[in-house]
């Protein structure tokens, strides 16, 4: 312990003392009242000294004076007291057994009840002083208001209270719970609820209000939000109570948007335990695995103990970050990171035949639409003849998971239509492999590499413009934690020729984001339109125009059929040729219908069982 500690623990050692001495003076005094004599208080010469000693070495057992407590909390003041029971026992037996009793039977339990007022009113006295002090040393931090006087709230409060390089100094909390008005915690009021906001930013002085509130709706958080613009106040977001636990109470990341509001709906968050049953020991393949997907979808499997997790990207940062993100240690000498580019069809075979995985996963992809539109060639020989060769090295595997992206869904331009070939290629695969072979279509992923979150934010921070393309483009959007679920999730609900979606809710307003990012801004920010750009749509689309949303499996994912692509019409494409006429060969390999035989097949296939409908359904929780 250090020696400024020891020293802290040695004066409330003292301070205990002088309790005992206190307390049994006064409790031999409230005995005799006015029949007292010198006779009575000399036997306390020698009470008081061993009460004391006797509460300091059952405190020091307790570990009350080594740390064990923070001080004047509520775990202390039970330690005292059972310190002060023991102690007051000791003596009480002492006191029966000697003759001539030194002091009154009574004595030690009075006694004991007084020190224990006074050691607990002396912590209590601290305690108040130190927040006094608190309050003082944060003068120079930004005034803050917390909305939230629950779990979250309090432990915001004490984080930020606790920290002393902390940006901002609470001065009040928010919350609409009437039992909670005129509560005061460690000496912040609670001033009222969210109707009160412009008057508590004025009695105040706080510039911003922290949301602190446990699954706030996203209907009332933009109620939140519009008062605290009336108010003049910007409205920010604090990590939740795991964050502030691994940053050890510390408040530094503060959000100026809320990934509910922006998805207009609760975040989706499944159970994966059936995973743990079909994936835990199996040997496991992630192609991409540098990319935003590839990245979380790796450190989710990684947390279902697979046999051996392999990931390959063309990327060495890439993957030097992912390997360091999943063990806390990145030196690339290990068997687990393959540098790969999958359009090299004999390196990935090879790779394949040599690791022979179970599992596979496809993230790897070119994804950006402009740079597509404007470069087919590349889309061709990643996206399509890429795939191909995964497909043809995998042919053996007993799952094979494609990501694709709900721009495949009645495709209009380069991307989309790339997608949308994989789509049926991955299903042709399925039908003439053993194994499962299946897609996973997911619309925008916030907090992705280029993601239209990450791009407002950069621009936001260099002072604007943010720039969207058209007032009322729409896009719906889910974040990389459940877009990478709905693919674990797809490898073991998925069936053959399928693509599964996730029902993302209502599409989001792109200009919607915009203003709300524009308005944590410490300056004002200004928008500007710029018109879509070529093959760029106002609306997307979730299922293509002959797709049927079926859910036979989980009432939020959708199983839709695929149509198969014969390998040797995607062969037939020159990434070389002139650029309209590439991408009208794409446009049409992406909208053949499917074959004769093929629809026939689909429509002679029989929904699964009740009973393992309703298994499946068992699986997955949404909160």
């Amino acid at each position: 312990m250090k020696q400024g500690k020891t020293r802290y623990w040695s004066w409330w050692a003292l301070v205990d003392l002088a309790a005992w001495a206190a307390g049994l003076s006064a409790a031999v005094i409230a005995r005799y009242e006015l029949s007292l004599t010198s006779a009575h208080l000399s036997p306390l010469a020698f009470a008081a000294p061993a009460a004391g000693l006797l509460h300091v070495g059952a405190g020091h057992a307790l570990c009350l004076y080594r740390g064990r407590h923070r001080p004047a909390s509520f775990a202390e003041a039970r330690t005292i007291t059972l310190a002060v029971l023991l102690t007051a026992a000791a003596l009480t037996v002492a006191t029966a057994t000697v003759e001539p009793r030194p002091v009154p039977i009574s004595t030690p339990a009075l006694g004991g009840a007084c020190a224990l007022v006074l050691m607990c009113a002396a912590r209590s006295a601290w305690r108040a002083r130190r927040e006094q002090r608190d309050h003082a040393r944060l003068t120079a931090a930004d005034p803050i208001l917390l909305y939230g006087a629950g779990r979250v709230g309090q432990a915001t409060l004490n984080a930020m209270l606790d920290d002393p390089q902390a940006r901002y100094r609470p001065v009040g909390l928010l919350d609409d719970d009437p039992e909670k008005r005129r509560l005061r915690i460690r000496g912040v009021p609670v001033i009222g609820g969210r109707d009160q906001i412009g008057a508590a930013v004025a009695a105040t002085g706080a510039r911003a209000i922290a949301v602190t509130a446990e699954a706030l709706d996203p209907m009332l958080l933009a109620d939140v939000r519009a008062h605290a613009r009336a108010a003049g106040a910007a409205l920010t977001t604090v990590p939740s109570i795991h964050d502030l636990l691994d940053r050890r109470g510390r408040i530094r990341d503060v959000t100026d948007i809320d990934l509910d509001e922006v998805l207009g709906r609760r975040r989706i968050e499944t159970d994966l335990a059936a995973a743990h049953r079909h994936l835990t020991g199996k040997r496991i393949l992630v192609l991409g695995a540098g990319g935003s997907i590839g990245a979380e979808l790796c450190r989710q499997l990684h947390a279902l103990r697979p046999a051996e997790l392999m990931l390959l990207d063309r990327d060495e940062s890439a993957l030097h970050a992912v390997q360091l993100a999943l063990h806390g240690r990145a030196m690339l000498d290990s068997p687990d990171t393959i540098l790969a580019d999958i359009r090299d069809v004999a390196r990935i075979r090879a790779i394949v035949a040599d690791r022979r995985p179970q599992v596979v996963f496809h993230a790897a992809a070119l994804k950006h639409l402009p740079m597509l539109q404007r470069s087919p060639g590349e889309a061709v020989k990643t996206n399509v003849w890429g795939t191909l060769a995964v497909l043809d090295a995998c042919a053996g595997v007993e799952r094979f998971v494609n990501i694709s992206t709900d721009k495949a869904a009645n495709p209009v331009n380069v991307l989309g239509y790339s997608k949308r070939i994989t789509e049926r290629l991955t299903a042709h695969a399925g039908l003439v492999n053993p194994g499962q072979f299946l897609n996973v279509r997911f619309g925008n992923v916030l907090g992705s590499r280029g993601s239209v979150l990450t791009a407002f934010a950069a621009q936001v921070a260099a002072g604007g413009p943010i720039t969207v393309t058209h007032p009322d483009i729409t896009r719906y959007f889910m974040t990389v934690q459940e877009a990478v679920q709905l693919v674990i999730q797809a490898s073991l609900v998925g069936r053959d020729g399928q693509a599964l979606v996730l029902d993302m809710g209502a599409p989001v307003r792109i200009a919607d984001v915009a203003r709300r990012l524009a308005a944590t801004a410490e300056r004002p920010v200004e928008i500007a339109f710029t018109g879509l750009r070529p093959g760029e749509k106002l609306h997307e689309d979730l299922f293509g125009v002959d797709e049927v949303d079926e859910r036979p499996a989980h009432p939020l994912i959708s199983q839709v059929a695929v149509p198969a692509l014969d390998p040797a019409e995607a062969h037939t494409l020159d990434p070389d040729g002139p650029t309209e006429d590439l991408i009208a060969a794409l446009a049409k390999l992406a909208a053949a219908p499917a074959p004769v035989w093929q629809r026939a097949s689909a429509r002679d296939r029989t929904p699964l069982p009740d009973r393992q409908v309703t298994a499946f359904r068992e699986q997955f929780v949404t909160r």
